[in-house]
């Protein structure tokens, strides 16, 4: 066998306002959680580098009892530096703004992509050895750029936005054009990044943040209130 490289919904309210030390602990669990599954790929690649042991038959076998353990372990292994490489920035950059964006469904959206998009290459994909995080990476995509078309809020447009400025281009690996690439795996993350996309559309809104000088409190010098206000997507409590 060759090896391809690949790559109850809760309606909620809108984000209540975070104080800045949440934010900053947001931040840095934003730039956490992406560092950690980064560094474990990277640590794959130096065992098979060190040992000398392929760990390629660890990936997804489409339709063999034997390649359901890739839907787990696939996404580790890479089939070389420049495979790891070109998947490291790019499941940075995008991890980051799905965690930090979508606080309340980053961690469920990627665990749907991750397990459902294994779930379909090993259903529909091609009698080969599947590998890669590429399939994370368009699901991650598809999902910012998609959120942006269904929730229509101004922060949701502009992170579709910058992701067709920066990925626009990776469209393209969803086509059957490489044999040696797996476009099955990039095709199914990118589906399950739409399905996940439209499923919380709903879900972790921003609030819209006015500030007003509050002239009714005379014994405050320059009072200031803040007030929230709802988007369209829900309804005023």
């Amino acid at each position: 066998m060759s090896i391809f490289s690949f790559e109850k919904i809760n309606t909620g309210d809108n984000r209540p306002p975070m104080h800045k030390h949440d934010e900053k602990k947001h931040l840095q669990l934003s730039i956490f959680m992406p560092l950690v599954f980064i560094i474990i790929i990277w640590i794959v690649k130096l065992f098979e580098f060190v040992s000398g042991i392929d760990l390629g038959q660890y990936g997804l076998l489409p339709r063999h009892y034997s390649g359901l353990r890739g839907i787990l372990f696939s996404p580790f292994i890479h089939g070389d530096w420049n495979h790891l490489f070109s998947n490291t920035i790019p499941f940075f950059v995008l991890s980051f703004l799905m965690i930090f964006n979508y606080r309340k469904v980053a961690f469920k959206s990627f665990v749907f992509i991750f397990f459902a998009s294994g779930i379909l290459v090993w259903l529909f994909g091609r009698e080969n050895y599947h590998i890669g995080a590429s399939g994370l990476v368009y699901g991650m995509a598809f999902f910012i750029f998609f959120s942006g078309i269904f929730r229509r809020n101004i922060q949701s447009i502009a992170l579709s936005l910058l992701i067709v400025f920066i990925y626009g281009s990776i469209v393209w690996g969803i086509l059957p054009i490489d044999p040696k690439t797996s476009w099955e795996g990039h095709l199914m993350g990118a589906i399950c990044g739409f399905i996940t996309a439209f499923y919380f559309r709903k879900v972790d809104l921003p609030a819209e943040l006015i500030l007003e000088d509050d002239e009714d409190e005379p014994e405050q010098e320059e009072a200031i209130t803040v007030h929230y206000e709802l988007t369209d997507n829900d309804e005023k409590k």
